[in-house]
């Protein structure tokens, strides 16, 4: 199956700087807009929930969902990773996933329920989501980040209400690459380029130096040590 990536893209630095291709209007935008607007299908006053909210993925899909004119809830690791998703990224508000209370907090700031959640780490998050989603509520997977060093299989904690819950609820779980949906690359540059231009949306980079570094900030992705999208700049801009 040939990737929607293979090979090389020609961009355009008048549309926005070289390294926005490598996130809010490259493949991270795209999944964002995407999995939320194909299968979210978020309408206005709805709830919509996403975990990692203040990285590459996570910020776009609340900041489109409040476009939309839904009401975004973010959850971020950290107070100062929730604080930007608040403040700068103004969702209704942010939850960290390390709080001891964190199942009670995200109730209480979902006090009618979730109608989309949009998945990318799974684990505990999804144990405190899986209660709240309402009837027919549509849940996007696009990651697992939770369970990519898992050495065993382990049955979670939801695993005997799931499809209970899916057949109550009536529930839409699917889950997505990418790639599915690259006949909508040119309608996503249309909006994101449009939106970022308006200050709609807003996007935050965390770069490292040096070819060298890639292991490392590789292995910080992964425990959730970069504050927005993960570059490595491996030498200076031409552009």
């Amino acid at each position: 199956m040939r990737c929607f990536f293979q090979g090389v893209r020609q961009i355009d630095p008048k549309l926005a700087p070289p390294s926005t291709f490598l996130g809010v209007l490259g493949m991270p935008g795209l999944t964002a807009y995407a999995g939320l607007l194909e299968i979210g299908k978020p309408q206005p006053g709805e709830t919509v929930v996403v975990a990692a909210a203040s990285g590459p993925v996570g910020s776009m899909v609340g900041q489109i969902a409040q476009i939309k004119g839904a009401r975004a809830v973010g959850i971020a690791g950290g107070p100062k990773k929730c604080a930007f998703v608040k403040n700068d990224l103004k969702f209704a508000d942010c939850l960290d996933h390390r709080a001891p209370d964190f199942a009670e907090r995200l109730a209480a700031a979902c006090p009618k329920g979730i109608d989309v959640y949009f998945e990318n780490v799974g684990g505990a998050v999804f144990d405190a989501v899986l209660p709240l989603l309402n009837p027919f509520a549509r849940v996007p997977v696009c990651g697992l980040i939770a369970h990519y060093n898992d050495t065993q299989a382990v049955a979670p904690k939801w695993a005997s209400s799931m499809m209970r819950s899916v057949l109550t609820k009536r529930l839409t779980i699917r889950g997505f690459i990418v790639s599915d949906f690259a006949a909508r690359h040119a309608d996503f540059l249309r909006d994101m380029s449009g939106w970022v231009r308006e200050g709609k949306v807003k996007h935050r980079e965390f770069v490292t130096e040096g070819l060298d570094s890639a292991p490392a900030a590789f292995m910080g992705l992964l425990k959730g040590a970069n504050f927005g999208k993960q570059l490595v700049r491996v030498g200076p801009d031409r552009a």
